[in-house]
């Protein structure tokens, strides 16, 4: 099975190239669920991995919702054609409707923009997927699209949960593209997603690092939140995963 990893740095960069992942997500702000990678993480990433994996950027303007106005679809359309003129192989994007549904034309607009900057760019829809009524139904929209690959956990809080209609995906995309599996993933999952007919996961593999001391306050902040933490990718859970979809 194909291996994905979200990076955040360089660090995570050269760790999934350096233990055999296939490809990463790159996107900073991981804690806002994910947005769009800078330039100079995106050059530092590309140095990183030099040249052994593939690199797909996050396209997310904004964290929220996935209702995206004209002025955040332009924002995107700028960073999906700069990216991909750096040397990204791919873009990760997704856009909805307020009825939870596929937005087609938001999301074409920004699929053209790739594809006018990279004819042989991959496009990924992300896990905005998970939010719409029938992820299985969504995928033949996806197909007509010309999307590559589509992440999801099956519409369910964890792939663990969300199995069963990870699989009618896979049926439901009959090879026209990848179903990835992620959100939630433990490694025992793998396994049965294979079975499932599944060929991709996809997985953080986050630790987070703290310069904290134990000083029973919590710096100014709300609640007891650290505001020296931040997240890495862990190399052994990258390991494991490598060996287990293998």
């Amino acid at each position: 099975m194909k291996l994905e990893i979200v990076a955040v740095g360089a660090q995570g960069a050269a760790v999934a190239a350096e233990e055999g992942a296939d490809r990463i997500e790159l996107c900073s702000a991981l804690e806002l669920g994910g947005l769009t990678p800078s330039q100079g993480l995106m050059e530092a990433a590309q140095e990183a991995a030099d040249g052994r994996l593939e690199i797909h950027p996050l396209i997310r303007s904004r964290p929220g919702d996935f209702l995206y106005s004209d002025a955040d679809l332009d924002t995107m359309d700028r960073e999906i054609r700069f990216l991909l003129g750096q040397g990204a192989h791919g873009v990760v994007i997704g856009v909805l409707t307020a009825a939870g549904d596929i937005d087609v034309q938001a999301t074409r607009k920004l699929a053209d923009a790739a594809l006018e900057t990279n004819p042989n760019a991959q496009l990924t829809f992300h896990r905005a997927i998970d939010q719409t009524p029938d992820p299985a139904a969504a995928v033949e929209q996806l197909v007509e699209l010309g999307f590559t690959r589509v992440l999801s956990s099956g519409g369910a809080a964890t792939v663990g949960a969300g199995i069963e209609t990870l699989e009618r995906m896979v049926q439901r995309a009959a090879g026209r593209l990848e179903v990835m599996a992620g959100g939630g993933l433990v490694l025992d999952d793998i396994p049965a997603l294979h079975a499932a007919g599944l060929s991709a996961v996809h997985l953080s593999a986050k630790a987070t690092v703290s310069t904290r001391k134990d000083r029973g306050d919590s710096f100014g902040t709300p609640g007891d939140s650290d505001p020296t933490a931040y997240m890495v990718t862990n190399r052994d859970l990258v390991r494991a995963a490598r060996a287990v979809s293998r």
